[in-house]
């Protein structure tokens, strides 16, 4: 049987940002789509050289942009279009819309690979994107700190970097630390999405939860970070015998607003959050649900989409 071992072999660092509301405002109620658009409209307003229209843009194989967004791969999985989004994700559970002077939020930004090499595109992007004002209302923010996953300052408030601080990690050191966690907390065979979740399995979208589907998405997100990594493997195949039978499920719909300012069009995106109730996993299972958690899973993983936690 295929080992799962070699495909954690992928890099990542999560940055954990504080930001600090500069006026009386509403914000969107989904931030981390709202801080993905408008973070990417920063990048190519400081980077465009052309017109914008970057699928016949003649510099697009250099565009920082293009390369920080959207990242080429010398593999493509026969499952993916070449503008996905990859090698990413923002966090924020933040849903407030209210917001008055000297407020706070916080989100997180998880990059993997080699786009580890592009944090200083992402930070100079969010500081534009404050200073410009996020969603409709332009509410503008300043950020404060940006810190890593062990609380250690990245940023501070006075603009320093601390690069000793920008400590890159594997999402098997991910994985092993949460086997650790749940062993010492007791696992309950529970899921619980905290983003909207959207996947089509056999075909169809997905309107209630189907563990060979999770497991799915598991295992091709890996395969696509493998892929961006570089690292010369197969896909991984999952076992699908003794796939766990959920017991019992809570399931709410969302509906994700968004405008794509590159291609000047309004969408919404639909997915199911909630919780899970399971049976008993096997390790395989649980090494890729683990995985699953920190790489998020499903469509849209860019712009917040496909998050949970097990417990």
């Amino acid at each position: 049987m295929q080992c799962l071992h070699d495909e954690l072999n992928i890099r990542y660092i999560k940055l954990h940002f504080t930001a600090e509301v500069l006026e009386d405002t509403v914000l969107p109620k989904y931030k981390a789509s709202a801080l993905r658009g408008g973070m990417g409209e920063m990048m190519l307003r400081a980077n465009c050289i052309r017109d914008r229209k970057c699928d016949f843009c003649d510099f697009r194989s250099e565009c920082l942009a293009q390369r920080a967004l959207y990242p080429a791969l010398k593999k493509l999985p026969s499952f993916m279009k070449e503008d996905d989004g990859i090698g990413y994700v923002i966090e924020c559970e933040d849903y407030r819309e209210e917001f008055y002077e000297g407020d706070s939020f916080h989100f997180q930004i998880i990059l993997f690979g080699k786009l580890l090499c592009y944090f200083n595109l992402y930070m100079q992007a969010l500081y534009a994107l404050g200073m410009e004002g996020l969603g409709k209302y332009r509410g503008r923010f300043h950020i404060i700190s940006v810190t890593n996953s062990r609380k250690e300052i990245f940023l501070d408030q006075n603009g320093n970097i601390y690069m000793d601080n920008y400590k890159i990690q594997t999402v098997k050191d991910y994985v092993k630390y949460r086997k650790q966690q749940l062993i010492h907390n007791g696992l309950e065979g529970r899921i619980r999405f905290r983003a909207p979740f959207s996947a089509k399995y056999k075909g169809e979208m997905l309107r209630q939860f189907q563990m060979e589907a999770i497991l799915l998405s598991c295992a091709r997100k890996i395969y696509v970070l493998d892929c961006l990594e570089e690292l010369d493997l197969p896909q991984y195949k999952l076992n699908l015998e003794n796939i766990p039978e959920i017991k019992e499920q809570k399931i709410y719909k969302d509906r994700v607003p968004r405008y794509s300012g590159r291609t000047e069009k309004k969408m919404r995106w639909e997915g199911i959050h909630g919780e899970i109730f399971l049976d008993t996993l096997t390790e395989e299972q649980l090494t890729l649900l683990l995985a699953g958690e920190l790489i998020h899973i499903g469509r849209h993983t860019t712009f917040g989409f496909g998050r949970f936690r097990l417990f």
